[in-house]
């Protein structure tokens, strides 16, 4: 048993906080950034617009990530605060969300330079486990999206939350969705996935959203939605859509060849 007590801000200065999920996003998008710049973007082309995609991106995260979980998981909350919507710092993102702005984000960008979306879309998915890795420890350090009551040797106890033993649903997502969704996909690039535009995009949303599914089931619920259809979260019946949004791409992009 662990006992989570963690300061959710990693340091400040003077007045200004700088949080541990802030750090998340900041490290998360630089590494990934590196990585496509030095290693996976081979058409100089591509290389040359991609610090234009980089903004494309950040703007299509954030934004994405704050309507998708005002439109998903607290729209009445923001119908009747409307202003609160401005308030990212008091936390409220939505993975999904976030992974709807990526795709508009790409789309713009390359239909401004005649170009497949789908190339920007794959090195993104290559790297996005990184930012997702990131991000779920920030959860876990912050005591947010916690798991469900459990007895299990390595339950944790939030004391910012309660004084019951829990899944660290954080770290099962951190591991799943980052570490093993990232060498899954590293391994489908080695067999030349990238040639075919759109792949890894596929992989990337089955993969993700199977394992998301999954772990869902040791994360407790969103107090304001609970669970809705055959006891299941907003989080799965979210992934159910896009796993067969990533089936159907895959399919498409693989069919008789």
């Amino acid at each position: 048993m662990f006992i989570n007590n963690f300061d959710p801000v990693a340091f400040q200065i003077m007045s200004f906080e700088i949080r541990w999920y802030s750090l998340a996003y900041i490290f998360g998008i630089i590494i990934g950034w590196l990585l496509c710049k030095k290693i996976f973007i081979k058409d100089t082309k591509i290389n040359e617009k991609f610090d234009d995609y980089l903004t494309y991106s950040i703007l299509g995260i954030i934004i994405g990530g704050r309507l998708g979980y005002i439109l998903f998981y607290n729209f009445n909350y923001y119908l009747n605060n409307f202003f609160d919507i401005f308030k990212i710092w008091h936390g409220g993102m939505s993975f999904h969300g976030g992974l709807l702005g990526i795709i508009i984000a790409s789309i713009l960008l390359a239909k401004k330079n005649n170009q497949n979306p789908f190339i920007y879309m794959d090195l993104v998915s290559l790297v996005a486990p990184i930012g997702i890795f990131f991000g779920r420890l920030a959860n876990f350090i912050n005591s947010e999206l916690y798991g469900t009551v459990s007895n299990v040797p390595w339950s944790v106890i939030f004391v910012k939350v309660d004084n019951l033993t829990r899944h660290p649903s954080q770290l099962y997502e951190a591991f799943l969705e980052g570490i093993i969704l990232f060498l899954l996909l590293i391994y489908f690039r080695k067999k030349n996935y990238l040639l075919k535009p759109g792949t890894i995009s596929g992989l990337f949303l089955i993969f993700y959203s199977i394992f998301r599914f999954f772990v869902e089931f040791y994360r407790v619920p969103d107090d304001q939605i609970g669970y809705l259809f055959f006891n299941l979260s907003i989080g799965q019946i979210i992934s159910l859509v896009f796993l067969i949004i990533g089936t159907t791409i895959f399919y498409l992009k693989n069919e008789n060849k």
